[in-house]
């Protein structure tokens, strides 16, 4: 080589580059090639959405963007926006993105697909099956979706139940605690974007559980610790003058009670009024009942019995005792202490209600035994009651139901104008013989209802009937001291007085009978519920009460009562045909 001239190749060198220029001119041709055909791909792609893409598996590749569209709304936006299976701990619900605010943002994906790539090797891959996925973009209303959600959590929500114990009958039942939960929102939120987004059929929201305050081991220590002593077996009380009682399980057990305490544990306690009720019978060895102050006529005036304190047990240091003694083994035993019990009307009180004087009195007649022993009975009820200044007596309400168990008999009534045999029959000559005495003390008549029948042994116009529970006698103390009532029975005759400060002098003055109606004659089968009976006339009365001051002197006001009495028909028992 280094016999040649300089700047000369030498006769090797030239036969290698004569060789190789061949092998310059092919890959030049192939690329023209390739040039042309990348041209004419690109040129017949468009603006047409690039092949291979497809969002959320849905192919839009090679569609125009009008198409891809279309596709995106009716294809994807359907699948990815349908109802969601939502778990949220122990809750299963079903979520609409519509209503949670979410939609698809088409524009979004769109512009995400991008256009034609420039890079020949891509445009290639893509001939040949390559491509990608593009990730769906969502539209959310930020509000709307918080709002929803918020709505779950009331669904999912839940506030833990604590450990209790439960008595049934007398045996303590262990009740386990449970968990309550509460709805991770914001991670929910996420959540939800991301199932939508990827396509999830199912959504796990976060939950975060919330402990009950008394668990498992403090309901059991409790049900070991005292429940179950509490309740094996009575406790004997023992008190003053070697008075003693057993207080029963079944007492034990309606009282017992437990409630959480502080630090997470369960703490008995009694329930005084239920031990109180349940212990009524066997406390009652130990009590000494208060007597009311009340009065009595002596010698035609009336005067106080004063009040008589009582002693009870005091069920609140029983209580206090019996919580003590009730974790110990049996046989168990406690001290019962009493405490003063005053009457509830006091000598003070009975003085201050001014009865000291009678104000009125009044006395009927009956014949009818039967009759007699009811009007015994509801006299008996009534006599000594006291009217405090302006409360209401109502007879019906005082006696109550008046059966049979409380002693009544069978007598007469009217009941659709006929008179005949029910139990009570009678209490109405006892109603006409109080409305008088109301009627002559100058009291507030409430209510009163004249038999539809005149009997000729009462003041026509001045007497009231009963019956339980639809007519009713009722009147009102309404003066400035109470009424004392007393009742005066004998065979054939009852006496109602009442005492307290007398007001007024009463009068009254009876109206002429007027608008008289004849009886009608009616003709019965003589049969074993036949009652003959004499008609008398009907017709109207006026009855007007006068006030004057106590001891004479102008009217004061004057108040009409007026009635109106059916003829009572002639009964006539004949043969039956």
């Amino acid at each position: 080589m280094d016999g040649w001239l300089a700047g000369q190749d030498s006769p090797a060198e030239t036969k290698r580059r004569w060789w190789r220029r061949p092998i310059i001119l092919i890959p030049l041709g192939l690329l023209l090639i390739l040039v042309v055909g990348y041209g004419a791909d690109l040129a017949l792609a468009g603006r047409d959405i690039p092949r291979g893409t497809t969002v959320a598996g849905v192919p839009i590749g090679g569609l125009s963007d009008a198409a891809a569209e279309q596709t995106l709304r009716d294809e994807v936006a359907t699948i990815l926006l349908r109802e969601r299976q939502v778990t949220a701990g122990t809750v299963d619900l079903t979520v609409d993105p519509a209503d949670a605010g979410i939609s698809m943002d088409i524009d979004a994906t769109l512009a995400a697909a991008g256009g034609q790539p420039l890079n020949p090797i891509t445009r290639l891959v893509s001939i040949f099956g390559g491509g990608r996925d593009v990730e769906p973009a969502l539209a959310v209303d930020d509000v709307a979706l918080a709002a929803a959600v918020e709505r779950l959590a009331v669904a999912v929500d839940s506030e833990p139940a604590d450990g209790a114990i439960r008595i049934e009958g007398t045996t303590p039942v262990a009740v386990e605690p449970v968990p309550g939960q509460r709805l991770d929102q914001d991670g929910s939120t996420e959540q939800l974007r991301t199932a939508i987004r990827e396509d999830d059929s199912s959504v796990d929201f976060p939950v975060e559980a919330v402990a009950a305050r008394i668990g498992s081991d403090a309901v059991q220590e409790a049900l070991d610790g005292f429940a179950v002593p509490a309740l094996a077996g009575p406790v004997l009380a023992t008190g003053p003058d070697a008075a003693s009682a057993t207080i029963p399980v079944t007492a034990i057990a309606a009282a017992l009670r437990f409630e959480p305490g502080a630090d997470g544990t369960l703490v008995p306690s009694l329930d005084q009024e239920a031990l109180q009720d349940g212990l009524e019978e066997p406390l009652a060895a130990f009590d000494t009942q208060p007597v009311d102050a009340t009065f009595t006529v002596t010698g035609g005036a009336v005067v106080i019995v004063a009040a008589v304190d009582g002693a009870v047990a005091d069920v609140a240091a029983l209580s206090t005792a019996l919580l003590e003694v009730l974790p110990r083994p049996v046989p168990r035993e406690i001290v019962v202490s009493l405490v003063p019990q005053p009457a509830d009307v006091t000598t003070e009180e009975a003085r201050g209600f001014g009865i000291t004087e009678q104000v009125s009195t009044f006395t009927t007649n009956f014949t009818n035994e039967n009759s007699g022993e009811n009007i015994r009975v509801i006299a008996a009820e009534v006599d000594g009651a006291v009217i405090p200044p302006g409360e209401t007596f109502s007879l019906n309400g005082f006696t109550g139901p008046r059966t049979e168990a409380q002693g009544y008999v069978e007598s007469t009534i009217i009941s659709d104008g006929e008179f005949v045999e029910a139990v009570g029959g009678g209490v109405s000559q006892f109603a006409t013989t109080m409305f008088n005495a109301v009627f002559f003390a100058g009291l507030e008549d409430i209510t009163h209802q004249p038999h539809s029948y005149y009997i000729s042994r009462y003041p026509a116009g001045r007497e009231a009937t009963v019956f339980y529970d639809s007519i009713d006698l009722v009147w009102r103390n309404d003066s400035d001291t109470g009424i004392y009532v007393q009742t005066q029975w004998e065979p054939g005759a009852l006496t109602v007085t009442f005492w307290g400060t007398q007001r007024y002098d009463i009068e009254s003055v009876s109206g002429e009978r007027n608008n008289l109606s004849e009886p009608e004659t009616e003709r019965k089968p003589d049969d074993e519920d036949c009652v003959e009976q004499a008609g008398s006339s009907g017709f109207d009365i006026s009855v007007t009460r006068v006030f004057r001051p106590v001891g004479g002197g102008d009217v004061i006001r004057r108040e009409v009562f007026n009635t109106r009495y059916n003829a009572v028909p002639e009964i006539i028992c004949v043969p039956p045909e």
